[in-house]
């Protein structure tokens, strides 16, 4: 098995979702660099640590919302 020698980025897009994507690669359309690059294990380390909510952004607001209305209700 060959040695990933790749150069990773982290990426998100509006949803709040992380990937990695080659550093040399341009962002694909959608997505926007976090500022972290590394080896794929340091960034996947990365998305680790700061993707606690798995949940796509706009669930989350519709959550929210509704936490919100039923505590304005009581």
């Amino acid at each position: 098995m060959d040695e990933d020698n790749t150069v990773y980025k982290v990426v998100v897009n509006n949803e709040g979702q992380y990937s990695i994507w080659p550093n040399d690669r341009e962002t694909p359309l959608g997505w926007r660099d976090v500022g972290k690059v590394g080896s794929k294990a340091e960034c996947l380390a990365y998305i680790e640590e700061v993707w606690t909510d798995m949940r796509p952004q706009s669930l989350r607001q519709r959550v929210d919302e509704l936490q919100t209305d039923m505590e304005e209700q009581q």
